[in-house]
C-alpha cells in the first residue's frame, strides 16, 4: 500500500481545480511528477516483469495506448477494479471509463479489459501506474503498444484547405450576384458552390476529429490469464500448433480403440468359427470315406 501511493501522487495531485495561483500549482505538479516518476523507477528496477513503455510526448501528436497483462485469474477482477478506482478519483474531466468487459475462456482462462479516455498530460504515468499494480498483484506485462497521429499537421492543413475552399465559395457568390446572368450559368454555379459548401463541412469535420484526439487520450488495459495473451495474440503460435498436433493425436488414438472395440467381438466369433472347422474337418472328411470302403 505505501508503494502504491507515491505512483498515484501526480494522478491525485492535478485533480485540484485551478485558482488565481496558477504558478503555484503548476511548480507543485512539476514536484508530484517527479516524486512518483522515482518511484516508478525503483518499480522498474526491482521488477523487469512490468517495465515502463512510453514514447515522450510531442506537440500535435495524439497518442493510443493499449497494455496487456497476464495474471492469475482469481487476480484479475481485482486487478480490474483497482485501476477503475484510480481512474474514478481523477475526476470525469481528466478520466472517463469507456469500456468494460469481463468473460470466463473454457474451463478456468479469465479475459478482461478496461478502456479510458484520459487527459494527455496525464496518460504516460496512468499507464506506468497500472503496471505496477499488476506487478504487485504476481502479474506482468505481456506488451504494450503505444500509436501516435500528426493530429497537428492535419488540423494545419484543414485550416489551409478551409481558405482555399473559402477563397473559392467567394468567387462564386460574387459571380452569382452579377444581374442578367443566364439560367443555365446560374445553375452551374450554384451546383459548384453547394460541392463547396459540401466540402467545407467535411473538412470541418475532420479538423474537430483530430481536435478532439489531442484533447483526450484513449488508453486500453487488456487482461488474461493462463495461457492467453489477451488483447494483441491469443496465443504462442508454435504452442497452439504443438498443442494441437496433440490433441491430434490424442482424437486419432481414441477413435482407433473405438473401432477395435466395435469389431472386437465379430473377429472373436471369426476365430472360433474358423477354429471350429479346423476342428471338425477331419472327423466330416473320415465319415465320407467309411461307406465307400465299407461297399468295396
Amino acid at each position: 500500500m505505501r508503494r502504491f501511493v507515491p505512483l498515484f501522487a501526480l494522478l491525485l495531485a492535478t485533480t485540484a481545480c485551478g485558482g488565481s495561483e496558477r504558478r503555484s500549482e503548476e511548480n507543485l505538479r512539476t514536484m508530484d511528477a517527479s516524486e512518483s516518476n522515482a518511484a516508478n523507477d525503483v518499480v522498474m528496477e526491482a521488477s523487469p516483469r512490468a517495465p515502463g513503455i512510453a514514447p515522450t510526448a510531442a506537440p500535435g501528436v495524439a497518442f493510443d495506448y493499449r497494455y496487456a497483462f497476464r495474471l492469475p485469474s482469481e487476480r484479475i477482477a481485482a486487478v480490474q477494479e483497482q485501476h477503475a478506482q484510480a481512474c474514478e478519483k481523477l475526476g470525469l474531466t481528466r478520466c472517463r471509463i469507456t469500456g468494460f468487459r469481463y468473460r470466463v475462456v473454457g474451463d478456468r482462462e479469465i479475459e478482461a479489459m478496461l478502456a479510458f479516455k484520459l487527459d494527455p498530460t496525464i496518460a504516460r504515468q496512468f499507464g506506468k501506474a497500472g503496471a505496477d499494480l499488476v506487478d504487485k498483484a504476481e502479474g506482468m506485462l505481456v506488451d504494450a503498444e503505444i500509436n501516435g497521429t500528426d493530429a497537428g499537421a492535419a488540423i494545419a492543413l484543414a485550416n489551409r484547405t478551409e481558405a482555399e475552399l473559402n477563397e473559392e465559395l467567394r468567387q462564386i457568390e460574387r459571380q452569382l450576384a452579377r444581374p442578367g446572368l443566364p439560367g443555365y450559368e446560374r445553375a452551374r454555379l450554384q451546383s459548384e458552390a453547394q460541392a463547396l459548401r459540401q466540402q467545407l463541412r467535411s473538412n470541418r469535420a475532420g479538423r474537430t476529429a483530430n481536435r478532439e484526439s489531442l484533447a483526450t487520450t484513449p488508453m486500453a488495459f487488456h487482461y488474461g490469464s493462463g495461457e492467453l495473451i489477451p488483447g494483441f495474440d491469443t496465443r504462442s503460435p508454435i504452442r497452439a500448433a504443438l498443442a494441437q498436433s496433440w490433441e491430434n493425436l490424442v482424437g486419432g488414438v481414441a477413435t482407433l480403440l473405438v473401432i477395435l472395440i466395435t469389431l472386437l467381438p465379430w473377429a472373436l466369433v471369426a476365430l472360433l468359427g474358423w477354429w471350429l472347422v479346423r476342428k471338425l474337418r477331419p472327423r466330416i472328411q473320415s465319415l465320407g470315406v467309411q461307406p465307400e470302403t465299407a461297399e468295396a
